[in-house]
């Protein structure tokens, strides 16, 4: 396919060999999906009938609307809206939510517990397929609910041996989603630059009964949202990988865990001004403020002194520090109630799911 993409006269991408340009025009490939966006209408379409043209098989379905089974909207005040409400009704027919006497929930988990694994409490009765609503709600997290992240995969922990209470914590996610199955993202395009809000919950799932049995009580939470413009593009809640030592560790590991997903398209946007694109940003270059709540991890993310507390840091967590040195990236300090990716590590109250659920998905 790239050899005929490249015949017909586009230029592959340096930095992710999926996206392609053509003068004004991107080419973006998804597996067998894609996406061709230009300023000019009937550009777009002299190029569809060359990519024909040279062998490709394409079947074109007009101005996006729909893609990889998200609906798209754009309103007439310039905002945009990402909904998944036919995957939320998969999700509530699998979990057997229906009709208008079933209760909804506020909040998408219990904020007075934690799941673990209850190896004393009674398996769960399979009255549905709980790992298909898990790989669902992955899906629908990732394109459109960053609300759900959190409890998604934290029920998502336990789908090899599930217990009963992870069970009912699937209902009660799905009775969130009950309540909420016409709501998404909405973009309403700003500032022209990146925002990456980071957290981190140092060992916030440890159990004095299932430490014995499961390291993994150990391991501390990160969570991170990547903004662009104003708009949110790349969101995770996940499991780190090593255990850490200390909150700042937590924190540090987050931090730097969220810049390599920062930094590759900090690259493409540069790339993308190269070739002409009037991708506005802040000078000089492309900028991103990461916004930290921590002060241990910003002395150590800004100030590259070893100290007998965090020497043991291995250097795979300091790859963002030239960045940092160069201003591109700048690492400033934010009040805990206003840090966005808070809902990624932690189940909120009401009171703070509410406010960043409003800051980052618009409603």
């Amino acid at each position: 396919m790239v050899t005929k993409l490249l015949e017909v006269g586009f230029t592959q991408s340096k930095v992710d060999l999926c996206v392609f340009y053509h003068g004004k025009n991107v080419y973006v490939l998804y597996t067998d999906d894609s996406i061709l966006a230009g300023p000019d209408l009937e550009e777009l379409k002299c190029l569809t009938k060359r990519m024909e043209e040279v062998g490709l098989v394409l079947t074109v379905e007009g101005d996006i609307t729909d893609f990889l089974g998200v609906n798209i909207k754009r309103h007439p005040d310039g905002t945009f809206e990402l909904t998944q409400p036919h995957l939320i009704e998969q999700v509530l027919k699998d979990l057997r939510l229906h009709g208008s006497t079933v209760a909804v929930k506020e909040t998408p988990a219990a904020s007075s517990q934690l799941l673990r694994r209850f190896l004393e409490s009674e398996a769960f009765d399979a009255h549905f397929d709980y790992r298909s609503v898990i790989c669902k709600l992955n899906y629908l997290d990732k394109c459109s609910r960053p609300d759900i992240a959190f409890a998604a995969h934290q029920c998502a922990r336990f789908a090899a041996a599930p217990k009963a209470e992870h069970g009912k914590a699937l209902k009660w996610l799905g009775r969130y989603l009950l309540g909420t199955k016409e709501k998404g993202l909405i973009y309403e395009p700003g500032q022209q630059s990146f925002d990456c809000y980071v957290d981190a919950d140092f060992s916030g799932n440890w159990h004095e009964e299932d430490a014995p049995h499961d390291p993994d009580t150990a391991r501390s939470r990160s969570g991170y949202i990547i903004c662009y413009a104003n708009c949110p593009i790349i969101w995770a809640s996940k499991m780190q990988t090593q255990v850490a030592l200390s909150t700042t560790e937590a924190e540090y590991i987050a931090l730097s865990t969220a810049l390599r997903e920062v930094i590759p398209i900090m690259e493409l946007l540069k790339e993308m001004k190269a070739f002409g694109f009037d991708c506005k940003a802040t000078v000089p270059n492309v900028h991103c403020t990461t916004y930290e709540d921590n002060s241990g991890c910003l002395i150590l993310a800004t100030e590259h002194k070893l100290r007998p507390r965090t020497k043991h840091i291995n250097t795979q967590y300091h790859h963002f520090r030239e960045y940092v040195d160069s201003g591109e990236i700048t690492v400033v300090d934010i009040h805990t109630d206003l840090q966005r990716a808070d809902m990624l590590t932690k189940p909120s109250t009401l009171v703070l799911l509410l406010r960043h659920r409003r800051a980052v998905m618009g409603w």
